[in-house]
């Protein structure tokens, strides 16, 4: 396994993360999985065996039955090098403070988490989603007061634009809070939007990309293939929406393209598509999860697999995004004088 830095921080991180969405059961999560502390417990055993480091959460899982389900899997005692990250923002109750991320909302749903989880302190504490309505001075603060009080050691943020993350980094510099280490993204060989904004400002402000979802909620396991039906017991047949699909013949150009280097080197398309991420610009970890224990060690085997330039080319071309604006101006008039963090997305046009 591989260890990556977190962003400018000094903690490193195992390329795969232990995702637990699928944990619990409860609510709208039932939809992706329903495993007990039994499976959370095999979980934990297994990817540790595999080098894996860090178990990603949030409060909004199962309705904080995710995060129970860890602290009664590990007894609040992780692992020797584990770590645990968790995340808050969305409903937690019926009440008008019972979201969002405020300094009320935070500590509160941070001493929450530590209680479900079992646990002292928090090793990542994210921002699970922007709040419109909460002053980021007030956000930068109570997650830099939860810092200093010692119940959190780094904090990150999740599902942010571009300019929400950089008015966040500004406002925690210059008021000499805490600043984010990492932030939460959905990327994919399906979905790279994500390169537009967010991954340049990663690495402009030496963010580490935490990638959710890197097989685009199963599609690009191999399973989904053009023409066929859902496979059994998968989160699209039981009415999973994310991530949203807007070119399904471009979503199974790739499936394609991922079966067929697969196969030709004996491994999974989920493993080819979980490799192709672990190269890309400012990725530190990507979380996986699975329903099952085959699923789980078939993607943590992917951890060990390198692709070939020439793999890399055809997956890069297949699933290619439109040069939106202002990027094509700027390929067009500006490409004499790009930076390296233009060149993450602009760089594969200019050739």
């Amino acid at each position: 396994m591989e260890y990556r830095r977190l962003g400018k921080s000094g903690l490193k991180v195992s390329a795969l993360t232990l995702g637990t969405m699928t944990y619990g059961g409860r609510g709208n999560f039932a939809k992706v999985g329903s495993g007990g502390v039994r499976d959370v417990a095999r979980a934990i055993d297994l990817s540790a065996d595999h080098g894996v480091n860090l178990i990603d959460t949030a409060d909004i899982y199962s309705i904080g039955h995710c995060e129970e389900l860890i602290g009664e899997a590990t007894g609040g005692k992780l692992k020797e090098g584990m770590l645990i990250a968790t995340k808050a923002r969305f409903p937690m109750g019926p009440g008008p403070n019972d979201e969002g991320l405020s300094r009320h909302h935070l500590i509160r749903a941070c001493e929450a988490s530590l209680r479900r989880l079992k646990i002292e302190t928090i090793d990542l504490y994210q921002l699970h989603e922007r709040d419109g309505q909460t002053p980021l001075e007030e956000t930068m603060e109570a997650l830099d007061s939860l810092v200093r009080s010692g119940k959190v050691r780094y904090v990150g943020c999740s599902n942010f634009s571009g300019w929400h993350v950089m008015k966040a980094m500004e406002i925690a510099r210059r008021d000499g809070r805490v600043p984010f280490v990492s932030q939460q993204i959905h990327y994919s060989l399906q979905a790279r939007e994500a390169e537009y904004e967010l991954i340049p400002i990663s690495l402009d402000q030496c963010l580490g990309v935490m990638v959710w979802s890197p097989l685009a909620g199963g599609l690009l396991s191999g399973k989904h293939r053009r023409n066929a039906a859902e496979p059994q017991g998968t989160r699209q047949l039981a009415g999973w929406k994310e991530p949203p699909i807007a070119d399904e013949s471009k979503l199974f150009d790739i499936v394609d393209e991922l079966v067929r280097i697969g196969q030709s080197r004996g491994v999974s398309a989920a493993q080819i598509a979980l490799a192709w991420l672990l190269g890309r610009p400012a990725v530190a970890t990507l979380i996986v999860g699975a329903r099952t224990e085959e699923q789980l060690k078939d993607n943590l085997a992917a951890a060990d697999l390198k692709l070939t330039a020439e793999e890399r080319a055809g997956l890069d071309q297949v699933s290619q995004p439109v040069l939106l604006y202002p990027y094509w101006h700027q390929k067009m008039s500006a490409a004499s004088r790009l930076s390296p963090e233009d060149l993450s997305l602009i760089g594969p046009y200019l050739t």
